[in-house]
């Protein structure tokens, strides 16, 4: 089983937190601590949220500057309904629309820019027309 834990830097781990909990998030406060917050998206995917100057810690370069795209993070989510939800529920918590909605039918899609600048696109597509694009003869990548 694989996890994935995306490391942020943010300017305040309080508001931060705050942020991914009005969006419906726990947080595992066995990974938090003044600089840290560890936001659960679900059993296998864990955000951490370090304030900048813990984030420098972890890094050779620079911390991208907000006016600038570091990442896109893509979350698929269960339904359509789920994307409105969730989409909704960080503007009202702060964040910035990032691009129009995206309407194919089988798949719909939607993004926010939290407070700190990450950009997050949320997207559902049909479970069959998925599994029709995964059925492409190709070998899936050896772990």
């Amino acid at each position: 089983m694989r996890m994935i834990f995306p490391n942020l830097p943010v300017k305040d781990v309080g508001k931060a937190r705050a942020f991914y909990e009005a969006l419906g998030f726990s947080i595992n406060e066995a990974f938090c601590d003044d600089q840290t917050a560890c936001v659960v998206i679900d059993e296998h995917i864990m955000v951490m949220l370090l304030e900048e100057a813990k984030f420098r810690g972890f890094i050779k370069n620079e911390i991208a500057p907000r006016d600038t795209t570091e990442t896109l993070l893509a979350l698929s989510c269960a339904s359509k309904d789920e994307v409105v939800d969730l989409a909704a529920k960080a503007k009202a918590a702060g964040a910035e629309p990032w691009n129009d909605p995206t309407d194919m039918g089988f798949m719909y899609g939607e993004s926010f820019r939290d407070l700190d600048g990450h950009v997050w696109e949320l997207m559902w597509m049909d479970p069959v027309a998925a599994a029709e694009g995964m059925a492409a003869d190709v070998e899936p990548a050896s772990a």
